[in-house]
Parts: C-alpha cells; sequence; structure tokens
C-alpha cells in the first residue's frame, strides 16, 4: 500500500478507505480521479464513469504487477487538454481479492463457483452511486453516467449495463471473459436486448495477441451486439488492438480511444 503522507501519486487522485457495504461482506479502498479544473469551477457538473480492479488503474504501488497500470490519470488528462475529451470524474472500485471472481461473474459455473454479480450491483447502484454524488458533482443522467472494466471486470460491466439499463448510458468492455460458463453472456445479450430500449454506447475490444479463443469469443459477441441493435461506430466500437495482450500496459493503450469514444468533447 502507499506510504503514509503519498496515499495517491497525485493531488487529483482521492483516495477513501473502508466503503462498507450491505450487499457484500468485505469494505474496499475507492479512488476517485478529478478532472483538471476541478476545485477552480466549483459550479461544474461532470458525466462520471466507474470502473472495476481499482487497484490497477492509478497507482502502479497497489497494482497486480508493480508499476504496471492503466495510467488512467495521465490519458484522461491528455485527452481532456487537448480537447478530445469532456472533463469527468473517474471512480476507480477496489476488486474484493480472493472474492473478485465471484463478485464479477453473473451466475456460477458448473463447480457452483461466482456468481454474486447482482449483489456487486446492488453495492454500486444504491450504495456507492449515491454516495459518490453526495461528494462529488457528478451528473445523475443516465447519458453522463458509464460503467467499465477489463477481463473478469469487462464481463461484470456489460452484464451490469444491460442490468441496469436505465442508469448507465456508456460501457467500456475491454477483453471481457465471454468464455464465464460456456459464454452465457451471449445469451443475456439477447434476453436484455428485448427488454431494454435505448442502447447504451459500448466500447468493446481484444487484444489481438490475447489467444484465438479470446479473438473468437469477443468476435462472437460483437455479432451478437449488432444482431440485438448496437449500431457500428454510432451506438458500438468494436477493435481488435494490434499488439495487444491480456494485461494492464495493452488496456492503458486504449483508455484514451475509448474516453474519446463514451465521452468526446461537444457532446
Amino acid at each position: 500500500m502507499p506510504a503514509a503522507g503519498a496515499a495517491t501519486p497525485h493531488p487529483r487522485l482521492r483516495l477513501h478507505r473502508g466503503f462498507a457495504s450491505h450487499f457484500l461482506p468485505q469494505s474496499r479502498e475507492l479512488v476517485v480521479y478529478a478532472p483538471p479544473g476541478y476545485d477552480r469551477q466549483p459550479e461544474r457538473t461532470y458525466p462520471v464513469l466507474y470502473l472495476h480492479d481499482g487497484q490497477n488503474l492509478f497507482d502502479g504501488r497497489t497494482s497486480f504487477v508493480p508499476g504496471h497500470t492503466w495510467q488512467v490519470r495521465e490519458h484522461a488528462d491528455a485527452a481532456i487538454r487537448e480537447g478530445e475529451v469532456e472533463p469527468l470524474v473517474i471512480v476507480g472500485i477496489d476488486h474484493a481479492g480472493d472474492r473478485r471472481l465471484a463478485e464479477y461473474t453473473h451466475e456460477q459455473d458448473e463447480q457452483r463457483v461466482g456468481g454474486e454479480a447482482a449483489a456487486y450491483g446492488r453495492m454500486l447502484t444504491e450504495e456507492l452511486m449515491p454516495w459518490i454524488a453526495a461528494r462529488y458533482r457528478v451528473r445523475a443522467e443516465r447519458a453522463s453516467t458509464g460503467l467499465g472494466g477489463s477481463s473478469l471486470g469487462g464481463l461484470v460491466s456489460l452484464n451490469l449495463g444491460l442490468r441496469h439499463p436505465t442508469l448507465f448510458g456508456k460501457l467500456a468492455v475491454l477483453s471481457p471473459s465471454v468464455w464465464w460458463n460456456q459464454k452465457s453472456i451471449l445469451d443475456y445479450v439477447d434476453e436484455r436486448a428485448a427488454e431494454i430500449g435505448e442502447r447504451p454506447r459500448l466500447w468493446l475490444d481484444v487484444g489481438d495477441r490475447e489467444g484465438r479463443q479470446a479473438l473468437r469469443d469477443t468476435e462472437l459477441l460483437h455479432q451478437r451486439l449488432k444482431a440485438n441493435g448496437w449500431q457500428p461506430e454510432e451506438t458500438l466500437h468494436f477493435e481488435r488492438a494490434a499488439g495487444g495482450s491480456h494485461d494492464e500496459l495493452s488496456w492503458a493503450r486504449r483508455v484514451r480511444p475509448l474516453l474519446r469514444f463514451l465521452f468526446p468533447a461537444g457532446e
């Protein structure tokens, strides 16, 4: 963990320890990114993006591979300062360690493992989002609210985004674990698409060095989304990331492009 007096690597990254939930057994830490100018413009409100696996987003001292992060602050700052992306608040939610798999999967597999995403979603939507809204100047409307993650975090982002379509209008689904429980997320897309109205804007990607199975699975998901009404480059961007593998440094290279697609300046 970061040493006392250096809780985060930047003053606009704000650490909140011990966020507890009535729905989950473990508390967790949050890191909130405030965009450039946030403190100088107290009347301004901002869109918000919630990201899973918060340990890997901002600080190399807490990341899965020490020193390797998504570099979210650096990429968001650059995109905002270049006028590519609307200034936004980004909330990193730490995973629960050994319980990460359980919380990030929407149903149990054949070995009866996992399946706690609904409870994790209640923590997110009923507790965390109101808590953030009470402390940061974020907009509550669907069009200004995003959810994202990679791997199992990508899987749970898609599941919860479709489970709560009136809350999330933007989804970042990086290298999703489509394989979970015999690719049941594909059927879930069919089920939910038939019940929801406006499609959330969705970034979907996979690295071309993640293996043939990951490439095939993500392409299946891409095709399933298009068959269910997502429109390429309007509500859906699909990318095979050249040279991308299944790791933080590869996902870091996609942060700025996904922010441009989901939170473009001027919209």
